[in-house]
């Protein structure tokens, strides 16, 4: 069923909806007849979630909230007409479950709005020094490990911040994401507030469920992991709990220096013991604040937040890095094997839930109404996941053949998502200002790498991509990491990129991954074919990830002999240089690890006469070489 767009556009919003997007199109005609200071524009701008493009010119991103990720047939058909109507085709989905539209024109953004807002969309506080989506596990109420379904305390959590006026002019961004148990699906551990709901026992024997709340996490250049503001914090101070935090970083953060404004700087400065004591004397005043939002919410109440299982929570949980062992060559098992969750273990039971791959997080607009159009015909709930695909959930048995089908036509059926063959990455230099690299480039590189070596099933590894420094592909969490780097030489830039292993997530515990080696980005994808090769060949029993398999040895055991980034300058003639060789491969003696023969040959898509080659002498970039903006001073 096809949105009817004049009849979107004439629905009643709410009144304070209204009045804000009219005053967003007042104040964007006040700065285009050039009556408002373009300073004070891009701070209301990116306030509104209209983020400026490398491009330059009135070419604007426009970043979608979705609270927890979740999305309604109507909202997916929105977004196809977004796509179609304003931007080129189709949408991002990121890591922090917002759907991006690029190159849409400055002028048009307050149609794109008010069309938005007509089925529950906003991209209020979506960009800048603000309180941003609040995220959560894509499982949530699905999975039967865990202690509480947090979809309707994320829900309660974007209700009472957005607007709030804390939320809106802060010393930097805020990042709140929900886990619904330990396993950590939802990134609890490297954001602002990250919580997850445990469970606490009684002298009675009776246990009580509420959330443990971490604080002052984050990734960018400097990686920090959350820290546990205090061990247990009952359900109905929660909302009090994550205000007091905001207050604090309101209060309390670095408005100086953009570069030392996240929350994490404030723990660097103070000591945690020091931050721990403000946001607890902040929350036992905030009682007196009109608007306290102590209790149990009313979404909470009405919804109620009862666990998918038995509430377990994550005992016995099964090992989200475990290699998925395809069983069938027919298209529709390995779909099956690879693709769809059910419950296991106690209270398990019920629907499953099915991966539905979009590529480098990317959906045409012909694939939102398809998706639309399934959500109807088989009642799914759809949510967008923090790797870029989305889930849909309380999917029944004797429909999964039909809805393989039906993603197969879309192109959103292949077995592995999320898997090695699922890279995640940021938009890179293809849009943004501060990328030096194309991460989603060399994204598809190594898919397509991966897939002619024969490891692109390989489990247990998962790839991330960013195109700078500043980790929105999320690079520094993932078993093998990536972040865009450049060196420039007689006024020619060398892109390369950092390549770092052993990030790890999961257990209320994070594990940033270590730097291996430095390489230029052409001989990026195959050093990560290389990698996963060595991996699949080498793995521990009972240790089935790259974090898992060797702790601070990670760089020395995993490197082979590659080339790394040249050690001269850059010349104007066709490049000469001769590459410097990486640390080469150990093998270890340990009991119980399985160690490669070094002289096994491990599978490569490239001869080796070619792999030879590259050892000696620098190919030429076929990375297009950008002219680089001014850049600024930090990440807006």
């Amino acid at each position: 069923m096809a949105i009817d767009v004049r009849e979107l556009r004439g629905r009643t919003l709410d009144p304070e909806v209204s009045a804000e997007l009219d005053t967003y199109e007042a104040t964007l005609g006040e700065y285009l007849v050039g009556d408002l200071d373009p300073d004070v524009f891009r701070v209301f701008r990116l306030t509104h979630g209209i983020y400026g493009q490398r491009q330059g010119g009135h070419h604007q991103m426009v970043r979608v909230k979705v609270p927890h990720g979740r999305l309604d047939p109507e909202q997916l058909e929105v977004l196809a007409h977004v796509a179609d109507g304003y931007s080129r085709g189709w949408g991002h989905l990121t890591t922090r479950q917002n759907v991006q539209f690029h190159f849409v024109a400055l002028e048009r953004t307050p149609e794109v709005l008010r069309l938005l807002a007509s089925v529950g969309l906003t991209t209020r506080e979506a960009c800048g020094d603000t309180v941003r989506n609040v995220a959560a596990c894509h499982l949530a109420g699905a999975c039967p490990f865990e202690v509480l379904d947090v979809t309707p305390w994320a829900e309660a959590t974007t209700r009472h911040l957005l607007r709030h006026p804390y939320a809106q002019r802060l010393p930097r961004k805020f990042k709140v994401n929900f886990s619904g148990c330990a396993t950590d699906c939802g990134q609890a551990m490297f954001n602002d507030v990250g919580v997850v709901a445990v469970r606490r026992p009684h002298p009675d024997g009776t246990v009580e469920d509420g959330f443990r709340v971490f604080v002052a996490g984050g990734l960018g250049a400097n990686p920090h992991p959350a820290l546990a503001l205090e061990e247990f914090t009952p359900r109905e101070d929660l909302l009090p709990t994550v205000e007091a935090v905001l207050r604090t970083f309101d209060h309390d953060g670095n408005r100086d220096n953009k570069l030392r404004a996240r929350m994490k700087w404030l723990v660097d400065t103070l000591g945690i013991d020091e931050v721990r004591r403000r946001v607890l004397r902040e929350r036992r005043f905030l009682r007196a604040v009109s608007g306290w939002p102590g209790g149990i919410p009313a979404v909470v109440a009405e919804r109620g937040d009862a666990p998918a299982g038995d509430g377990a929570g994550g005992a016995g949980t099964p090992d989200l890095a475990a290699p998925v062992r395809f069983r069938s060559a027919d298209p529709f098992q390995r779909w099956v094997d690879a693709n769809v969750v059910r419950g296991a273990g106690p209270g398990a039971g019920g629907p499953a839930s099915a991966i539905a791959h979009a590529p480098l997080g990317d959906l045409t607009a012909g694939q939102f109404r398809a998706v639309a159009d399934l959500q109807r015909e088989l009642g799914l709930d759809v949510r967008v996941t923090n790797r870029q695909n989305l889930v849909l959930r309380d999917v029944r048995e004797e429909d999964l053949r039909t809805l393989h089908g039906r993603l197969t036509a879309m192109g959103m059926a292949t077995p592995g998502a999320e898997l090695a063959r699922d890279v995640v990455s940021c938009p890179g230099a293809d849009t943004c200002n501060l990328a030096v690299t194309q991460s989603r480039g060399l994204a598809q590189a190594i898919g397509a790498a991966l897939e002619d070596a024969g490891l692109a099933d390989v489990g247990g590894v998962r790839v991330n991509i960013s195109g700078c420094t500043n980790s929105c592909g999320q690079h520094h969490v993932a078993d093998i990491g990536l972040f865009g780097l450049e060196r420039r030489a007689h006024g020619r830039s060398a892109p390369g990129y950092q390549l770092l292993l052993g990030g790890r997530l999961g257990e209320t515990e994070v594990e940033f991954g270590r730097k291996a080696v430095k390489l230029p980005a052409k001989a990026a994808a195959q050093a990560v074919v290389e990698v996963v090769g060595r991996f699949a060949a080498d793995r521990e029993v009972g240790r089935p990830s790259v974090a898992g398999s060797s702790g601070p040895e990670v760089p020395r055991r995993w490197v082979p002999g590659w080339p790394t980034w040249p050690s001269c300058s850059i010349p104007t003639t066709p490049p000469a240089c001769t590459w410097t060789s990486a640390r080469p491969v150990r093998t270890s003696s340990r009991p119980g690890r399985a160690s490669a023969p070094p002289d096994r040959a491990l599978p490569s898509p490239v001869p080796e006469a070619e792999r030879t080659r590259r050892r000696t002498e620098m190919p030429p970039s076929t990375e297009p070489i950008i002219p680089r903006p001014a850049r600024p001073t930090a990440r807006r």
